[in-house]
């Protein structure tokens, strides 16, 4: 059989698929793109159950297309013979095609987004809580949230809810290359905290041999691809603070980090994710260009927050703060200073009712 046609009669089909927000547009031509394991092929696949003979699918990561590239086999003939009227190429990677075929509609899945041809750009982050949740089976939410702590935003992670380990380490194999993993391993143990490229190369040939320009090159790829994140400091130019896209994931590779830090990574990611831009105020928190401070205190009662608040508000007064919200694991409160107010809520209750607020 021929490769196309072995591509078009037996298209790949996930069985364990979980509703996402991100949608495929029903018209016009797409780029999905996304994070590593962030679920670009899952949300394809589905939307490939739907699709008629009309449609051809091929994967680029197929090893049958390592002898065979995709620019040797006839696709433009095939598509014409065959009435192809939407092709999508998964795995798509900057280059790899001199010559887009001509087709009523395409959909390239990528990591970065694609820059080559006009294409509607759609970014598919890893789940938030809300998502989370449709994955999950926990009777309370407590467990649930537990279960969240443990195994992360990564789709294929959420599954697990008995141990997560295994996955972690074949995802961490397999998606990425030697050189990869031992710059993931110094990001991992530096998340959250301010860093610049030049500290971060320099960390990192503390403990492996690897080429400056590698990393330099390996961090712009990540933060276009959405696995790594810088955040300006409203206060100092310098010394942006630096976070992984999956809290579960550098806990990981980081067995030492401190919860603190975990909850700070999920918080700032959640707002990532909705689209909120943010900044960091030093270290008291993350401002909103609404200037409502953001301010992750998982275990503080409401007693222990009023005396910090009242050490740190003259510092809220000159920043021009209109709002102070605190999120905790289970804590609510508020009150107010002078004419500031501030509310605490879980994390569970604040990011799912902060997103409808954004929506």
């Amino acid at each position: 059989m021929d490769l196309l046609e072995h591509y078009h009669e037996q298209p790949p089909v996930n069985e364990h698929f979980t509703f996402r927000k991100t949608a495929m547009p029903p018209e016009g031509n797409v780029n999905l793109y996304g994070a590593r394991g962030c679920g670009k092929t899952a949300l394809v696949l589905d939307y490939l159950e739907e699709a008629d003979e009309k449609t051809l699918y091929i994967d680029l990561e197929d090893p049958n297309l390592i002898l065979n590239t995709l620019e040797t086999l006839p696709l433009q003939s095939y598509i014409i013979e065959n009435n192809i009227q939407e092709l999508i190429l998964d795995h798509y990677v900057e280059g790899m095609i001199d010559d887009f075929p001509d087709v009523s509609r395409i959909i390239v899945v990528s990591r970065p987004p694609v820059t080559e041809i006009d294409l509607i750009p759609l970014q598919l982050f890893p789940l938030d809580y809300e998502e989370f949740l449709a994955f999950e089976h926990a009777g309370s939410s407590s467990i649930a949230f537990n279960h969240f702590l443990k195994t992360g935003t990564l789709p294929k992670m959420a599954r697990h809810t008995k141990n997560s380990i295994l996955p972690m380490k074949q995802f961490f194999q397999q998606q990425f290359s030697p050189n990869e993993q031992s710059l993931i391993l110094i990001l991992a143990r530096y998340n959250t905290q301010p860093m610049t490229t030049h500290q971060i190369y320099a960390f990192t040939k503390e403990h492996f041999r690897i080429s400056k320009d590698f990393v330099y090159a390996a961090i712009k790829r990540f933060q276009e691809e959405g696995l790594l994140y810088f955040i300006d400091n409203a206060i100092k130019r310098s010394g942006k603070k630096m976070i992984l896209y999956d809290f579960a994931f550098v806990k990981y590779l980081t067995a030492s980090q401190p919860f603190g830090m975990q909850f700070d990574s999920m918080i700032a990611l959640t707002m990532i994710k909705h689209n909120i831009g943010i900044q960091t105020l030093g270290i008291h928190g993350y401002v909103t260009k609404e200037m409502e401070l953001i301010i992750p205190a998982p275990f503080d009662s409401e007693d222990n927050f009023w005396v910090k608040s009242q050490k740190k508000f003259t510092l809220y007064k000159k920043q021009g703060i209109k709002k102070v919200t605190v999120i905790t694991v289970a804590n609510s409160y508020t009150f107010s200073i002078e004419k500031l107010h501030f509310e605490a809520l879980p994390f569970d209750e604040w990011s799912i009712s902060h997103e409808e607020e954004n929506e």
